[in-house]
């Protein structure tokens, strides 16, 4: 039985060899159609980047920037005088246009008072329970802005958590 299988066996090795070196090897497209492909591309990105910007009702010029804090925030839960979880955040804040270099420039003073605020709300129960709470994070989002505004000035429009997890110690 075996040696009537192990013909059959090599035949479909083979033509899987064969079916993946032929995908492998194949020649690339001509640079003719490299251009026109990206030419494509090109046209479909700046429609559907006029569509956003007529979805969201803003100009080019008046279009908010994002600014990708570099590093994640960690706040502990406490309980009991002791750790009872980890929360881990990413924030990103909106500024009006042309202030990306500032705040980078004050980010130290920024992710401290942004600290502050977060475990401000860790020590009154913001992170227990359902802490993606919608109004939950709601609160935090606000007492954030406001801490931003106090570093930044009105530079800051909003900001966005981005990224948020728990983890129980």
């Amino acid at each position: 039985m075996m040696g009537k299988l192990i013909p059959v066996i090599l035949a479909l090795i083979g033509l899987g060899g064969g079916v993946g070196a032929g995908m492998f090897l194949r020649p690339a497209p001509p640079p003719e159609d490299q251009a026109a492909q990206a030419a494509r591309k090109a046209a479909e990105g700046a429609e559907h980047a006029e569509a956003r910007e007529g979805e969201v009702g803003e100009s080019k010029e008046g279009a908010p920037e994002y600014v990708k804090l570099n590093n994640q925030f960690v706040v502990p839960v406490v309980e009991k005088g002791r750790v009872a979880a980890l929360v881990v955040l990413s924030l990103s804040l909106e500024v009006k246009p042309g202030n990306t270099e500032p705040v980078y420039l004050r980010e130290p003073k920024l992710r401290d008072a942004f600290l502050q605020v977060m475990f401000d709300h860790a020590n009154t129960g913001g992170f227990s329970g359902s802490f993606t709470d919608g109004s939950n994070l709601v609160v935090l989002r606000t007492s954030l802005k406001e801490a931003g505004a106090k570093v930044l000035g009105p530079v800051i429009t909003d900001v966005l958590i981005t990224d948020i997890a728990r983890q129980d110690t």
